[in-house]
């Protein structure tokens, strides 16, 4: 018989190893002996599944629940528990502890050794069927704690009622609940090492969670793998057209009927989707959409990093929409958040009672700036919750990629800290080398395993080779985001035109650097918060200047080398700062300057997708050259962009000052004519008109800039001229 201590365990919920003490087990006599913790049983019975015939009655050992009986024949086959309960009520269930272990012994020792690639195919819960039963399997990593009990709606989140097994090989807790179904809400109860309660967990790996404020996870089914497209690779390569329309999901639209309210996945995916198609993006990249405690996060703060946020809809919504978008063309990337994770009670931190997840010192395991914890990425298991959670999103869902949020936060150890703050690496240097070797690794297993999908890394600093191969010395990234072309022309934007002049090198000097790394140009939603004002309100002069210096900046971004990105409400140039609970201002497209940004914007998506000399070398040298970047004192700038056919050319001219500068002769590469493709000051965008008359300009024999051949234009005032050289 069962003694005091196991009981005493048994039921305070505080049993280690409670499979070596429920469900069967053999005496040194040769008996089975059987028992089953239940609490609120009254009446216990054991019964032969297959033909339900009584084997024994168990007697309650134990007031609370605890029911024990040696069997006089040991059952041949599975049994069940016939169980009345106090209310009167009868039950037939299967017994989870009569059930052998989920994890198979490979499994176990690629978790061990921390080289299982896709962790989440064996960790967290789903549906599962043992011994032609259904239920689901639970599994989670908590290798200090003393036990750990699931607990759901299933078992009135009564902790004592199902402890779990540990395979202690890889400090997973494991166990098969029978009749638990996709849809059962649930957390882990554990006690730390020490046998304290711990605040109860939500699952790591859990693939659906409750919506905001509950916190529960919930059993969902693991999404089928989906096959790489040669398609979407072609899409994502270097010499494709990008162009990226970034959006937070709760705030690019609301329901008409109901301001309050989230559009859902399909909705989103019968209104975002075509909008964006029409307006000539190619990528779609969604502010993170894990689940997330914190509107006010943005979804920067996740909690569940392998639940699609239930905001929206369900996994099975969300994967509709990358479907969708693929349909018609459109990729989809999604805001990766792996530099932190929030300390809510119910998630990572102190997981199990110990720094599991992040660093143990504060000066390694602490953003003080977002009061945010860092990931331990010197330990393997947590490189593999990453890399494994990457791969998720890309081969579950088929998403494009993933732009990968505060590289630089991540690279160096004193990041946005004083001396005496941080602790070097092993080196002495201020470099987290922990970091490089997981990007290396995230950047590797990704472009060998999803050669479809692409990286990109927000990192603001003069790290080297961001966007080169790992085998040149590189971290591996596809793209990175050009936050120092981004700081310096919007310097220059807001400068009043008097005084541009004196800071020509504000708008001249990314091309210094431009092929340094594989540049993405991103205006992003962090240009459009906390009292930086709208894209349209950092623009100088009354209103009709503000409107042209907008075009002309945009159409500065898209003659310039690098992939484009833009925040949604950009294109139509939003007044007020972008707000995350309210949806954008779209009635202000009923006002012709707004109307005509827009329209600016989709004409220079769609020229610069289907003209190579935009896009083919964005990330090359030979695809660029100047033709005047000195003329600070009229604020002017003119440019040739060169695709990979020696056909394909195209000329940009920018005039930051709102002087036009009529017959302005311009070198040029080539006899032939120079169509204007856009004018960034044409009526059709709320612009003064002035340009070429008939929109082609004939090439002529007269040097200027150092070119035999030249043109005469009418150079608009605040505006960017893109032409197109023909024969």
């Amino acid at each position: 018989m069962l003694d005091a201590t196991d009981i005493d365990k048994i039921c305070g919920a505080r049993h280690g190893d409670p499979f070596s003490v429920l469900g069967p087990h053999p005496d040194a006599q040769g008996r089975v002996w059987l028992r089953a913790f239940l609490p609120g049983a009254q009446q216990v019975y054991a019964v032969d599944a297959a033909s339900g015939r009584v084997l024994a009655q168990l007697p309650q050992r134990h007031i609370d629940g605890l029911f024990e009986q040696v069997l006089d024949e040991a059952p041949t086959g599975a049994y069940q528990l016939q169980l009345r309960w106090g209310d009167g009520s009868d039950a037939l269930i299967d017994d989870p502890y009569r059930f052998g272990p989920v994890l198979g012994q490979t499994d176990i020792w690629l978790l061990a050794e921390g080289t299982h690639l896709r962790p989440f195919e064996v960790l967290g819960a789903r549906p599962a069927r043992m011994d032609d039963v259904a239920g689901s399997s639970f599994a989670v990593w908590a290798p200090n704690a003393l036990c750990v009990s699931v607990v759901g709606d299933f078992n009135h989140w009564d902790a004592r009622r199902h402890p779990m097994r540990l395979r202690r090989e890889c400090g997973v807790w494991e166990i098969f609940l029978p009749a638990v179904a996709q849809g059962a809400r649930y957390k882990y109860a554990l006690r730390d090492a020490t046998g304290r309660v711990l605040p109860q967990r939500s699952d790591p790996y859990a693939f659906a969670a409750q919506l905001r404020p509950d916190t529960a996870s919930v059993v969902h089914s693991l999404a089928p793998a989906l096959a790489p497209s040669v398609q979407r690779q072609a899409a994502n390569a270097l010499d494709a057209p990008i162009s990226i329309y970034e959006v937070h999901l709760g705030s690019w639209r609301r329901d008409g009927a109901d301001p309050q309210r989230w559009l859902n996945w399909d909705e989103l995916a019968d209104t975002l989707i075509p909008y964006a198609i029409d307006m000539g993006f190619t990528h779609l990249e969604l502010l993170p959409i894990s689940e997330h405690p914190f509107d006010g996060s943005w979804g920067y703060q996740p909690v569940g990093l392998y639940a699609p946020t239930s905001r929206f809809g369900s996994p099975e919504g969300f994967r509709r929409f990358v479907t969708r978008c693929h349909e018609g063309g459109l990729g989809l990337l999604l805001d990766w958040v792996g530099a932190h994770f929030p300390n809510d009670a119910h998630g990572l931190g102190h997981f199990d009672g110990t720094h599991l997840y992040e660093y143990a010192d504060p000066r390694e395991g602490v953003h003080a700036d977002w009061n945010t914890l860092i990931f331990n990425l010197g330990r393997t298991e947590v490189r593999n919750f990453l890399v494994g959670n990457a791969l998720y999103w890309i081969e579950r869902f088929g998403v494009d990629g993933l732009r990968v949020d505060a590289v630089a936060s991540m690279l160096y150890r004193d990041y946005s800290r004083k001396p005496g703050e941080w602790i070097a690496n092993a080196h002495g240097g201020r470099e987290n080398l922990e970091t490089i070797a997981f990007l290396k690794r995230l950047n590797e297993v990704i472009g060998a395993h999803c050669p479809q999908a692409i990286t990109l890394a927000e990192e603001s600093t003069a790290f080297p080779a961001v966007s080169r191969p790992t085998f040149a010395g590189g971290l591996g990234f596809h793209y990175k985001w050009n936050m120092g072309w981004m700081h310096d022309s919007l310097q220059y934007m807001r400068r009043d035109p008097v005084h541009r002049s004196h800071h020509h090198s504000e708008i001249s000097f990314g091309l210094v650097y431009a092929f340094s790394e594989n540049f993405v140009l991103p205006i992003s939603h962090d240009e459009v918060v906390h009292g930086k004002g709208s894209m349209l309100a950092k623009m100088p002069g009354d209103r009709w200047q503000q409107f042209a210096n907008l075009r002309a900046y945009y159409g500065f971004m898209f003659g310039h080398p690098g992939k484009k990105l833009l925040f949604m409400g950009c294109e139509f140039a939003q007044l007020r700062e972008w707000n995350h609970d309210q949806g954008l201002d779209w009635h202000l497209l009923s006002d012709p300057q707004h109307a005509g940004v827009a329209r600016l914007l989709r004409d220079l998506n769609h020229l610069y997708r289907a003209t190579p000399a935009l896009h083919q070398r964005d990330c090359s040298a030979d695809g660029f050259e100047w033709i005047d970047h000195d003329d600070a004192a009229h604020s002017r700038l003119a440019f040739i962009r060169h695709g990979n056919d020696a056909r394909s050319c195209v000329v940009v001219v920018c005039n930051f000052t709102p002087s036009p500068h009529m017959g302005y002769r311009l070198g040029v590469p080539h006899a032939g004519l120079y169509r204007e493709r856009i004018n960034t000051d044409s009526h059709h965008y709320g612009g003064s008109n002035i340009g070429a008359p008939l929109g082609v300009t004939q090439a002529q024999e007269q040097p200027c800039h150092g070119r035999h051949w030249s043109i005469a234009l009418n150079l608009p005032p605040l505006a960017t001229l893109v032409l197109q050289w023909t024969l």
